[in-house]
């Protein structure tokens, strides 16, 4: 596609096929989104109708994105060499024209240089505009082949019939060099585009990049390396330095440090160890180990992220839909204006007024291309979503991107969230007559809380193995369900659980533990007991520990004028605890999934711009509510499917980056539409000729062209610029 109106003509082409709900497609990315009754049309309608009107359609392909880009470096290198060919013979007419003009056949020999570049190296446009005038479209090639058509066909009547003008007291002047400058000016500008809009998928490119092509299997302990394509969940695989890890799974054998900073963006390699699950894409460090495969091809992680860019980048945002429309009346509207300002020249403009008006009637033409209009939002919305993927804010839609610089309010669920979302040990504080007995005792709590299934026990369990805590046997055990356990070991008995059961057993507190539970519980902390015999020796608090990064972003985004609101289904006690660390003053407690969605609408229904974040199923209902939706990466597949972005990490720090990226990428959306309506705007009259009449100026058909190709590049510029913004 060579514009916008390319784009909307195959838009409304395939929106046109009956069955077809909606087609929306993006010149930038060259795609094609299409939904469909699958009942009603088949996929080679929708091939047959873009073959219809000049284009192809690269169809449910395993290697399809392959596939494209063959094609575009296939057409990049076309254009090379039409470029190059063109412009060789142009230099040739030139030379005549500045030279030897006065030679006998000199119009004769321009003649037959000129032809060869409109009807061989430009001859794309000519097939193109014929194409879309036989479904009664138009596009960027017609308006080429109209002007350089008539430049063309003008220079010729008055090669073959020069006593036609004589006779009438003129010279028959030729522009074949008009012609052939705006072809080549039109085959630079494209060149130039299809370069830097290969820079504004770099994102994609550099995923894409690391997925490995073949892995080393492990098969009745021999190892052989096969496509990465063959590889089937359950399958063992070896990993050795510095390779990347080809699949999702979990370590079997061995241990290493893993490099997963396209995961999460930290430059720390994470130590890894037999249990651990390991990501496709990621590299690892030192050691070598094995590992069993459980995600393969587009279920891995990088498969999906790869996936969600692409989709991303394909789709449309609000704005993008307006000018599309714009540029589906734009071309008519061009051509009815080069139309009047001949009939104008023609009228008003004397004895030089037909020469003069046919010269307005092609500059005009050249210099409306609305390329410029076309890539003003797709490149920077590509630009500015795979920068966000390389930092790890997913972006699944433009809509988001471009909504997000305009929230006035974020509502964030508090456990996943703005906290770790599981319960740890924050705290493990022994009697002081204790103290040289603490390896013994931290293996009977150790042993104990085995037994239990309770979640808390699970972290005091995960706590105590961090420190290499040993178990021991156990004989005589009992649970008191809902407060506690019991068990004896050499002879004593030991008992742990919470307040109540302490106090039913009749064991002792001290004072310092009994302030020390006091102080914890503040801060909404669980606390546990350990006792042995009738003394408690030990006092253990439990929290769901607040992300270190999460009391920051929440001061960058009030920073930035957001009021942040924090809703859980916890209780007020806790609540209060968690808004009091990260410096929330808004903020709702015991609130049910419904509840959260009531309360988006309730901001929505105050003028409010909403955001919602969160990371559990009982937060899907808000996020489908706000105008914003923004889920946590290590939250449940649910939140990730309904939300418009997701970060990758769960860090919150990266929310005010991801406003920050919204501001800059829609300031370029709008620079660029300045700039692209703006060139149009001045240079639609100058090219008429408006400024003749008090200046004496017209503008050359071959300036036109060379600015027409200059405003694609400077679009496509300004979009690139902000991968060099910090955010």
């Amino acid at each position: 596609m060579t514009c916008a109106a390319c784009a909307g003509s195959v838009e409304s082409m395939v929106a046109g096929i009956p069955g077809v709900k909606k087609a929306s497609v993006n010149y930038a990315t060259q795609n094609l989104q299409v939904v469909y009754n699958s009942k009603k049309v088949r996929l080679s309608e929708l091939r047959k109708a873009v073959k219809s009107i000049g284009y192809d359609l690269i169809i449910d392909a395993e290697n399809a994105r392959e596939k494209q880009e063959q094609a575009q470096q296939n057409h990049y290198q076309s254009l090379k060499k039409k470029l190059l060919f063109a412009a060789l013979l142009t230099a040739s007419m030139a030379t005549v024209g500045l030279f030897f003009i006065h030679l006998p056949y000199s119009n004769w020999i321009m003649m037959a240089l000129c032809a060869p570049i409109l009807f061989l190296f430009g001859r794309n446009f000519f097939g193109n505009a014929y194409k879309q005038a036989r479904h009664g479209r138009a596009n960027m090639d017609t308006l080429v082949a109209l002007s350089t058509g008539t430049a063309f066909s003008f220079s010729v009547f008055n090669t073959l019939f020069p006593e036609f003008w004589q006779a009438r007291g003129l010279q028959p002047h030729v522009y074949y060099e008009v012609a052939a400058m705006i072809i080549v000016f039109i085959l630079l500008g494209k060149l130039l585009e299809e370069r830097a809009k290969s820079n504004t998928s770099s994102a994609i490119k550099k995923l894409i990049g690391l997925q490995p092509k073949t892995v080393w299997l492990i098969e009745n302990d021999q190892e052989r390396e096969v496509p990465i394509a063959d590889i089937q969940p359950g399958q063992l695989l070896l990993v050795r330095p510095g390779e990347k890890i080809p699949v999702d799974g979990q370590l079997a054998f061995g241990s290493s440090f893993v490099d997963e900073s396209m995961i999460s963006g930290e430059p720390v390699p994470i130590a890894k160890q037999v249990g651990d699950k390991v990501f496709a894409g990621t590299i690892n460090q030192k050691g070598s180990f094995r590992f069993i495969a459980q995600k393969v091809g587009s279920d891995t992680l990088l498969a999906q992220i790869i996936k969600l860019v692409q989709q991303a980048q394909g789709s449309k945002a609000p704005v993008q839909k307006l000018v599309d429309k714009i540029a589906g009346i734009f071309v008519p509207v061009v051509v009815g204006l080069a139309l009047l300002s001949f009939i104008m020249w023609l009228v008003l403009g004397g004895t030089n007024g037909f020469t003069q008006g046919l010269l307005a009637f092609v500059t005009v033409l050249v210099i409306a291309c609305p390329c410029a209009l076309g890539l003003a939002t797709p490149t920077a919305i590509m630009v500015g979503v795979g920068k966000g993927a390389e930092s790890g804010i997913l972006i699944k839609d433009a809509e988001s991107l471009e909504q997000a610089h305009r929230l006035n309010a974020l509502v964030l669920d508090k456990t996943g969230t703005i906290t770790e979302g599981k319960p740890v040990v924050s705290n493990l504080i022994w009697a002081q007559e204790t103290l040289a007995r603490q390896t013994e005792l931290k293996s009977i709590l150790l042993t104990l809380e085995q037994q239990s299934e309770h979640p808390l026990a699970e972290a005091i369990v995960r706590y105590l193995r961090e420190k290499s805590v040993s178990t021991l046997p156990l004989t005589d055990f009992n649970s008191v369900t809902g407060q506690g356990l019991q068990a004896d070991f050499g002879g004593r008995t030991y008992r742990i659980g919470s307040l109540p059961f302490m106090v039913a057993e009749k064991i002792h507190l001290s004072t310092e533990f009994s302030d020390l539970a006091d102080t914890w519980a503040e801060a909404a902390q669980t606390i546990i007991f350990l006792a042995e015999e009738q003394q408690v020796v030990a006092i253990l608090s439990i929290a769901d520990k607040v992300k270190e990064t999460s009391a920051k972003a929440i001061q960058t985004l009030q920073e930035q004028g957001l009021t942040v609101y924090m809703l859980t289904g916890d209780n007020t006690r806790t609540a209060a605890s968690v808004a009091r660390q990260v410096g929330i003053t808004h903020f709702q407690a015991e609130v049910m999934p419904s509840d959260k969605a009531d309360f988006v609408k309730k901001l929505q229904s105050q003028g409010k711009i909403v955001g919602m974040v969160g990371d559990g199923i009982n937060d899907s209902q808000a996020l489908a509510q706000a105008d914003v939706s923004i889920a946590m990466g290590k939250g449940s597949d649910i939140a990730i499917d309904v939300a418009k972005m997701t970060l990758i990490t769960s860090d919150l720090q990266l929310l005010p980056k991801a406003i920050k990226l919204s501001r800059q990428t829609v300031q370029a959306i709008r620079q660029n539409l300045f700039w692209a309506f703006i060139y149009n705007l001045i240079g639609i009259p100058v090219a008429a000729g408006i400024l003749y009449p008090a200046f004496g100026f017209l503008l050359s058909p071959m300036i036109a062209g060379a600015a027409m190709a200059l405003s694609s590049v400077s679009v496509v510029t300004n979009s690139l610029r902000l991968k060099a913004k910090k955010f």
